[in-house]
């Protein structure tokens, strides 16, 4: 594919996320601290926050099979995911994990469970969704592009 088609198909794949309401304006400031000095930056936030909402969601779904469910522990580890969510601009992760933290503040079980699944459907369906970016990203990059930069303004 010809440089310019892959940056068109990179805009409108970023523009697409936005609509479809994955991705928020908070992803647009993450790519502002991306430079040349850190090429790699917004890629290594990313990467650590699914890295670590693994390991979150693994608590959960052990935290959640307790007799004894202790809201107060799942509700600080759906606060640590809601934030890192917000910090990289997942916006569906950010709202499905309000809607868990509502379900944790009425101590509702299978509220929880429901929430669990929505928020481990939405992880895996942004993951993906970041993967192409990326892959589009490495594919200008290697072509000897530079990568468009997206305004909110559509």
């Amino acid at each position: 594919m010809e440089l310019v088609q892959i940056q068109r198909s990179l805009v409108d794949y970023t523009k697409s996320l936005f609509m479809e309401g994955f991705l928020d304006a908070q992803f647009l400031q993450l790519q502002q601290l991306q430079d040349d000095s850190n090429p790699d930056f917004v890629f290594e936030v990313v990467s650590l926050f699914f890295e670590d909402s693994e390991k979150l969601l693994n608590e959960l779904i052990i935290a959640l099979d307790q007799p004894n469910v202790d809201f107060k522990k799942i509700d600080s580890h759906v606060h640590q995911l809601k934030g890192s969510s917000s910090s990289i601009g997942a916006q569906r992760v950010k709202n499905a994990c309000i809607a868990f933290r509502n379900y944790c503040d009425v101590q509702n079980i299978e509220g929880c469970l429901t929430c669990l699944q929505q928020v481990k459907q939405e992880c895996y369906l942004v993951k993906n969704k970041f993967e192409t970016l990326f892959r589009l990203e490495q594919q200008i990059m290697a072509s000897g592009g530079s990568v468009p930069t997206i305004e909110l303004g559509f």
